[in-house]
């Protein structure tokens, strides 16, 4: 937020806000424990972001294949559910690369990479 600005009513309102909230023990306590176990996860390896949706991609592509020559085959209607589902995950999965995939070609500052 840039210079973002407080009209005195305002910053009386935050301050009566802070002051109520310092005085609720239980929530301090139960801020005070969930933060201790609370950790963030390492940031991935500068080229893995880019790559995990299209290692996705590849493996649902080849599992959508083979639920499709089994359902095939085999006539079962478990395995025509599980290609049905399997098909539309992958083509989710494709349409979020494209759709990032064009952003980037466009040069959109919000898509990471």
């Amino acid at each position: 937020m840039d210079d973002v600005r407080l009209s005195p009513r305002e910053r009386r309102i935050l301050a009566e806000i802070e002051e109520q909230l310092g005085r609720d023990e239980p929530l301090a306590r139960r801020l005070g424990t969930t933060r201790s176990g609370l950790r963030l996860p390492d940031p991935p390896a500068p080229g893995t972001y880019r790559l995990r949706p299209a290692l996705a991609l590849a493996a649902l592509g080849a599992a959508t294949l083979a639920l499709l020559v089994l359902a095939v085959t085999t006539e079962a209607p478990a395995l025509i559910w599980a290609f049905a589902a399997a098909w539309v995950l992958t083509l989710v999965v494709l349409l979020r690369l494209v759709v990032r995939w064009s952003r980037r070609r466009a040069g959109d500052p919000r898509t990471p990479g």
